[in-house]
């Protein structure tokens, strides 16, 4: 056994060899840890799988369609318009006196017909006048039948003279001037009971023409003459109606003695008139020889017959009332044309298509009328376009669209017609 000293002088000599080698492994322990861990991502990179860029696919924007169908329209021109009355009278009497009775209603707002009684004047004073010229009458009557009596003596007497005298004498003989004299005073006598007989009839003021009452000016107990106005009547068998359209519309209408014999058919409405389906029917009457003051604009006379009574079975329309606002809506010349609502014209006169590769297609078509909701296009269009009537954010041409879900066909719900009046159908 060795001794202690010896022991302890190899551990020493081992000692220093250990610290060394413990010393080397932490410096190069980390670095081969991070040598390999470099190599296994260059390996994982060089042998990492490849991956081909492709365009990212374009979707079709959903749209609605409709199809132009070709059909003879019948150009609509409309405008605003003022009812007028087609006849106006300020009733006046003919004769003087005191009123002593109106009629049971004679307000205004009341409506009568033609020959209807209004108001009675006294007819006292008149009827006395009437029975003193048939006294007149009668006595002068009288007096011409003993002036013939006379003249037929003087004839005698002239036959049995048989004598020949100038023409001037024997009308003196015969008493022809006094004959003539007394048939003038009975024909003076008749004219003046015919002018009593007219007085007293004019005591009954009656309604000249079917009529409306605007205003009445009178009561029981005025004294009236043939200056004072007694009311003021407007004609109800036909009202006017004045309408205001553009100066370059005008040719599309049928203007009487214009263009045409007879004039455009009109329908009015009132405004904010329910249902506003229906409607009165009237006709253009004239072309006015100038033009609106305000707007520069044509205007139009229009005659509405019966503007009193209900143009539509079943309905409860309230009659046109003078000096009211209407809408008027006339039916000019037609044309073979594809309704167009104005929405789906796209910077002016410019039309989306749906072609037949399903692709946007902006098309310039040719207008032939502007209505205020639709367009009358007679160019641009084929028998069959589908019109594309959704908004787009970015329409540009070749832009692919599709009708409804993917895959669907043209025919699906949401493509329709183009119909009459311009809507989908």
């Amino acid at each position: 056994m060795s001794p202690p000293h010896v022991f302890m002088d190899r551990v020493t000599e081992r000692e220093p060899r250990f610290c060394r080698t413990r010393r080397l492994l932490r410096v190069f322990a980390p670095v081969a840890v991070l040598a390999c861990g470099l190599g296994l991502a260059v390996w994982l990179i060089r042998t990492a799988p490849t991956v081909d860029r492709r365009p990212a696919p374009i979707q079709a924007r959903l749209v609605e369609v409709v199809r132009a169908q070709f059909g003879l329209e019948t150009v609509r021109v409309t405008g605003m318009g003022l009812v007028l009355p087609s006849r106006e009278v300020t009733l006046h009497p003919r004769i003087s006196g005191e009123v002593i009775r109106i009629a049971e209603g004679f307000v205004p707002g009341s409506r009568f017909e033609a020959g209807a009684i209004l108001l009675e004047i006294d007819p006292s004073d008149f009827r006395l006048a009437l029975t003193q010229r048939e006294s007149e009458l009668m006595q002068a009557q009288s007096a011409l039948v003993l002036e013939e009596g006379q003249q037929a003596v003087a004839r005698k007497e002239f036959e049995l003279l048989g004598r020949e005298i100038a023409e001037a004498d024997r009308d003196l003989i015969l008493r022809q001037p006094q004959l003539r004299q007394a048939r003038a005073r009975v024909q003076a006598a008749e004219a003046a009971l015919e002018q009593a007989r007219l007085n007293l009839e004019r005591t009954l003021i009656r309604a000249p023409f079917n009529c409306v009452v605007r205003e009445r000016l009178v009561h029981v107990g005025s004294l009236v003459g043939p200056a004072t106005p007694l009311a003021t009547l407007a004609g109800t068998d036909e009202y006017w109606v004045e309408v205001t359209v553009p100066v370059d519309q005008l040719p599309w209408l049928f203007v009487p003695h214009w263009n045409s014999a007879t004039g455009s058919v009109a329908r009015i409405w009132r405004v904010g008139e329910v249902p506003p389906g229906a409607a009165r029917q009237g006709r253009i009457l004239k072309l006015l020889p100038d033009l609106e003051q305000g707007g520069r604009l044509a205007r139009l006379l229009v005659v509405v017959t019966q503007p009193w009574t209900e143009p539509v079975v079943g309905t409860n329309l309230p009659p046109l009332l003078l000096g009211d606002s209407v809408r008027v809506e006339l039916e000019g010349r037609v044309l073979r044309a594809v309704p167009v609502d104005r929405r789906w014209c796209r910077d002016g006169d410019h039309v989306w298509i749906m072609n037949d590769r399903d692709e946007l297609e902006i098309r310039s078509v040719t207008v032939a009328f502007r209505g205020p909701e639709t367009l009358l296009v007679t160019d641009g269009l084929r028998e069959g376009d589908r019109i594309v009537v959704s908004e787009l954010s970015a329409a540009v041409p070749g832009l692919p669209l599709r009708v409804s879900g993917e895959g669907e066909s043209v025919s699906s719900p949401r493509e329709s017609t183009v119909s009459r009046d311009g809507a989908g159908g």
